[in-house]
């Protein structure tokens, strides 16, 4: 989880940065990637489609997109912009154009994330000039590869699937989604930055829970980065914190009750609470394990032939805070799950 701090670590360079003209000059303004960042934040107030195509031959020339896994603000910027701009959106595309093959797969990708109603025509006009990614444009044409709101922050598993999986050892076909990552997580921010919509927002606040998360380091600290970004961009921006506040109406209780910390957090601008308090939790869970574990430790006091008939309890009503812990001590045999499916 080192990447992921940093990662994160990285995020609040960007949130920190400074306001910017929204014009930029290639020559005076952007010199550094951070430079670009501190343009970008600022973008919304004051939009700029026409400069969007020197940034991205600026970030190309400062190898910015060399790592897919650090280049999600950009491409959801780039989208964002594209999506919004559907008139000039050909005009854009062909200026920021010809890109060296490594970064060509940023275009392909916000082009696909754009929304724009003609993104897969556009995609066939400029498949010519690039040329390097032609298997992940025909893969986005053909729709195996998802788009930005093609998101699901938890798989629909269901227990007895969950048993059947660890038995057989073979996992049913999984959606065509995109997964929650620290990735993402950037790639929705960029989007708000070109945009100011509420939709990437909402697929951010989707990630809050995790950072209550118990069993999980990664999912942790993803939901922690989610708390953290939303709270320190709410600060300064009054629009997102009205969007935080109308969604707190919306949402589950669990949801509702993160969100009151973010707003709470923007409100006093104590950001530095919800960081250090990451940290900790994080820590905590390095340090003593999943909960699941210390939570059902006295599973294993329990004799072999009770414990698969207790699995088989579980996966019959559904039960996941029983069917977890007999997945995990492999309680479940070959046998106990042939005679369950005799039954049905």
């Amino acid at each position: 989880m080192n990447r992921a701090n940093a990662i994160l670590i990285a995020v609040v360079m960007l949130l920190v940065a400074a306001p910017a003209s929204a014009t930029p000059n290639p020559l005076v303004d952007l010199v550094s990637t951070e430079s670009v960042m501190r343009w970008i934040n600022a973008y919304r107030t004051k939009p700029d489609p026409a400069g969007v195509p020197a940034v991205v031959k600026t970030l190309s020339r400062f190898g910015s997109f060399k790592d897919p896994e650090q280049s999600g603000v950009f491409v959801g910027f780039l989208a964002g912009v594209i999506g919004t701009n559907q008139e000039k959106a050909d005009q854009l595309i062909g200026k920021m154009l010809p890109l060296p093959p490594g970064d060509q797969w940023v275009v392909v990708r916000a082009i696909a994330y754009s929304g724009h109603p003609d993104w897969r025509n556009l995609l066939r006009r400029y498949a010519g000039r690039l040329p390097a990614r032609k298997v992940m444009i025909d893969k986005y044409l053909a729709d195996q590869l998802p788009r930005l709101f093609q998101y699901a922050p938890e798989p629909n598993v269901s227990t007895w699937d969950t048993v059947k999986i660890k038995v057989t050892g073979k996992e049913p076909p999984k959606p065509n989604v995109l997964e929650p990552s620290p990735e993402l997580l950037d790639t929705y921010w960029g989007h708000y930055f070109a945009t100011s919509h509420a939709r990437p927002i909402t697929r951010i606040i989707e990630m809050l829970p995790w950072s209550l998360d118990v069993d999980s380091v990664e999912k942790l600290t993803l939901g922690s980065m989610a708390k953290y970004t939303l709270a320190s961009n709410a600060s300064r921006d009054p629009e997102l914190l009205i969007i935080l506040r109308d969604a707190r109406e919306q949402r589950p209780k669990e949801i509702a009750k993160v969100l009151t910390q973010v707003i709470d957090a923007a409100e006093t601008v104590d950001t530095a609470k919800l960081r250090k308090e990451a940290f900790a939790a994080i820590e905590e869970l390095r340090r003593k394990g999943p909960a699941y574990r210390r939570n059902v430790s006295w599973w294993g006091q329990i004799g072999q032939g009770a414990l698969a008939l207790g699995c088989i309890a579980a996966a019959a009503t559904g039960q996941v805070y029983l069917g977890l812990p007999c997945v995990i001590t492999g309680g479940v045999t070959s046998a106990a799950l042939s005679t369950w499916e005799k039954q049905q």
